[in-house]
């Protein structure tokens, strides 16, 4: 029997938010607009993948939830400050994210820079926190502290984005696309999984194998990310299309044409399921979140 992959993702969205909403401060005092700010795009929707990858990994090795929701809750402190600072002017200059003006046309560029700022430490203080033991072992917070600062950081998302901003209107081999890829998109992506393995008690063969799958739903989301900006409507991206051909950036469609890059990224999947040959049913959330990255309208 199919599981129902649209009521599992409902069911801990919901789940998602509200731990969300726990951990977020609230805004108050001198701090009251910094905080709005940070709230304003924690709290402006999406899908929150990264932290239902986390939970989908662990759960498949049998880990039930108690202790585990402030950790996959800090991936998508992590995931929305990148998204702040991606849209400021001297980055992508974006006016909409999810349909919603984005963070610098709300608050300013400052006080949105400072958002992310926030929100990257908050991740941070969260996985640090004294609280969550003795659920979670100070060993194993050392541990998804350095996973996520590691994917978060030059060799991560960072260096992703560094990549890609000075590739902009330069011609770059596709080695460098697939590595800025690797880095911009899937490191996070490869990050919740693999925190997910390690509240899992994964062993070091389970853990290569999470590993292995994060990496390839991460190339297929921004390989479909990249299909999208070709293909959708702002109104439907919730974001400016097109921005990538306008910025003139290096993506699949351009080096492959859109014919071969589904191709590419239905391969992506595949390997991804693939790697987890060695799973029972429990991991089925994460063979079903895999085959949704393709078939997502935004």
């Amino acid at each position: 029997m199919t599981m129902d992959l649209k009521a599992y993702l409902h069911e801990k969205r919901l789940i998602v938010e509200q731990t969300l909403q726990d951990l977020m401060l609230t805004p108050q005092g001198l701090l009251a607009e910094h905080i709005e700010a940070m709230s304003y795009s924690l709290f402006a929707g999406g899908k929150r993948v990264r932290p239902i990858l986390c939970i989908a990994a662990a759960e498949s090795l049998g880990t039930d939830l108690n202790g585990l929701l402030p950790v996959a809750a800090s991936l998508e402190f992590i995931h929305t400050y990148s998204l702040i600072h991606d849209d400021l002017p001297a980055m992508d200059n974006d006016e909409l994210r999810r349909g919603k003006p984005t963070n610098h046309i709300v608050h300013g560029e400052a006080a949105a820079i400072l958002a992310g700022d926030g929100l990257l430490t908050m991740a941070f203080e969260i996985l640090s926190a004294p609280q969550l033991r003795p659920t979670i072992s100070a060993e194993k917070q050392v541990r998804l502290i350095h996973i996520l600062a590691t994917a978060a950081g030059p060799q991560g998302m960072v260096g992703g984005q560094a990549i890609d901003i000075a590739s902009e209107g330069k011609e770059i081999p596709f080695t460098t696309l697939r590595y800025l890829h690797s880095c911009k998109t899937g490191a996070l992506i490869t990050a919740a999984v693999q925190m997910g393995a390690v509240l899992g008690d994964a062993d070091a063969e389970q853990y290569q194998a999470f590993t292995d799958y994060g990496r390839n739903i991460g190339l297929a989301f921004q390989i479909v990310d990249d299909l999208l900006n070709v293909e959708s409507t702002t109104e439907q991206l919730g974001k400016a299309a097109g921005s990538d051909a306008e910025l003139d950036k290096a993506t699949y469609p351009a080096f492959f044409g859109v014919e071969e890059t589904k191709k590419k990224a239905l391969n992506a999947v595949a390997e991804a399921i693939r790697a987890l040959d060695g799973f029972d049913g429990k991991a089925d959330p994460l063979r079903e979140i895999a085959n949704y990255i393709y078939y997502r309208k935004r």
